[in-house]
């Protein structure tokens, strides 16, 4: 490992940045090494333009993808090298605007019913019923379910940070009917090869998948899905925006006002938390 690569994660860590971004932050950083066959700390601006114009044009990577170089290389010369002259303007792509295809009530509910396992059935449950990233959702522990308040404990979300959201009683119910036939004693959904360890987040992705080919949903979009249907359906029953804001972890105001955007004929006045679950006729045996 060279001392640069060191560094870097070393000051990722101090930021207590997730295992995720060290990896896409190292991984762009490495092919722009690689890119240009020198080491970062050696480049000019005007070379890492000229970087950003291949990753654009010539593997036309969407601006989403562009940003997250930016934002890796904009870290390492930054806050690693401490580089001032650094901060100046890189032409990127636009990030596209795009609407995702949204899951109704309707849809959610065949997805979840397609899925036959019952572990896997209370996951796509537990992540459309508290809208849980799925880095969430596969991490939950028996400990951090509150039955008697109606909360999950949400430990060290995206960001670092702790939250709580509700547990619906039809969620709730699904939850304890889970528990008493399996009895997990410490993660929610240990893995079947490693039950010491939590089932992994490609595994998740993959239950989903396969539920949804399975159940005829034919609109585009992973596990995030489930996420962005809890948030247009809390809406539509008329959650108000700031609630929503805590229970979906957001820092920022503008993430979740982006649902509102999506779902422009959503109630106004707060009619409180929603209970999504309750008479979808999902629940497994």
């Amino acid at each position: 490992m060279t001392p640069l690569r060191q560094k870097m994660i070393d000051a990722m860590r101090v930021r207590g940045f997730s295992m995720r971004t060290h990896q896409s932050y190292l991984a762009a950083v490495t092919e722009l090494a690689r890119y240009t066959h020198r080491s970062p700390d050696q480049l000019k601006v005007e070379e890492l333009q000229v970087f950003f114009k291949y990753l654009a044009l010539e593997r036309e990577l969407s601006g989403a993808s562009c940003r997250l170089y930016l934002n890796a290389i904009r870290f390492l010369y930054l806050q690693v090298l401490e580089w001032t002259a650094f901060d100046v303007s890189i032409q990127i792509p636009k990030k596209a605007q795009r609407i995702p295809e949204l899951l109704t009530c309707r849809e959610v509910g065949q997805i979840i019913r397609a899925c036959n396992n019952p572990k896997h059935h209370m996951l796509l449950e537990l992540c459309y019923g508290c809208g849980l990233r799925v880095s969430e959702v596969v991490a939950v522990r028996v400990r951090h379910l509150d039955g008697e308040r109606r909360l999950l404990r949400i430990e060290q979300g995206k960001g670092a940070k702790d939250r709580a959201v509700i547990l619906s009683p039809g969620l709730l119910e699904a939850l304890r009917r889970y528990w008493c036939r399996y009895r997990p004693a410490d993660w929610l959904f240990p893995s079947a090869h490693a039950p010491d360890t939590h089932l992994g987040i490609t595994t998740a992705q993959k239950v989903f998948g396969r539920a949804k080919r399975k159940s005829g949903v034919e609109k585009i979009g992973g596990i995030h899905s489930l996420r962005h249907a809890y948030a247009t359906h809390q809406l539509e029953k008329g959650l108000p925006v700031h609630q929503l804001q805590r229970l979906l972890g957001h820092g920022n105001l503008q993430s979740t006002l982006r649902y509102v955007h999506w779902v422009p004929g959503s109630q106004q006045a707060g009619q409180g938390h929603a209970d999504l679950i309750a008479g979808m006729e999902v629940h497994h045996g």
